[in-house]
């Protein structure tokens, strides 16, 4: 086993101890399927978000979430203030998890910022969805990470995580 294989089982087993039930085989098969199933099953963001963390673009994964919380916000005051976060963590430039996103879009923002509307981030959010969608997802489905865990879960016939 590489020192990489280790350290990233060392990530994954950290983070299946906040995971309360096992992910599934039927799940992670599912993932392949289509990048939609992916992040919109149980485990599947959390498990992607581990693999983005080794290629350094962990950002894409958490602004897609965050927006997806954000626009379940029903009060203005709210979401006044996540949309302030969001445009501090990874909107402006030089923003600690600043996200790769084109200048119209950006300053579409920058205009909307001081009274953010609930799709105020959509075409930032549509910009990510498509860069994960062609980029590193067919790249997560092709990785040693992916690959062990689903030959794992069919090794062991059952639903059980990799440990």
């Amino acid at each position: 086993m590489s020192p990489n294989t280790c350290w990233l089982c060392k990530i994954f087993r950290a983070e299946e101890n906040g995971i309360s039930s096992k992910v599934s085989l039927e799940e992670v098969l599912q993932w392949s399927q289509s990048f939609e199933n992916l992040v919109t099953s149980k485990y599947g963001p959390t498990i992607y978000k581990i693999y983005l963390k080794t290629e350094y673009s962990d950002e894409n994964i958490e602004f897609w979430l965050a927006c997806e919380a954000y626009k379940k916000i029903t009060s203005q005051k709210k979401r006044i203030s996540m949309a302030r976060k969001l445009f501090t963590s990874y909107i402006q430039p030089q923003a600690p998890n600043e996200i790769n996103i084109d200048s119209p879009a950006r300053k579409a923002i920058i205009r909307n910022i001081q009274e953010p509307t609930q799709s105020c981030f959509d075409e930032a959010q549509r910009i990510i969805y498509r860069h994960m969608e062609r980029d590193s997802y067919p790249r997560f489905l092709e990785s040693q990470f992916y690959q062990k865990l689903k030959h794992s879960l069919q090794t062991n016939g059952n639903n059980s995580m990799v440990n």
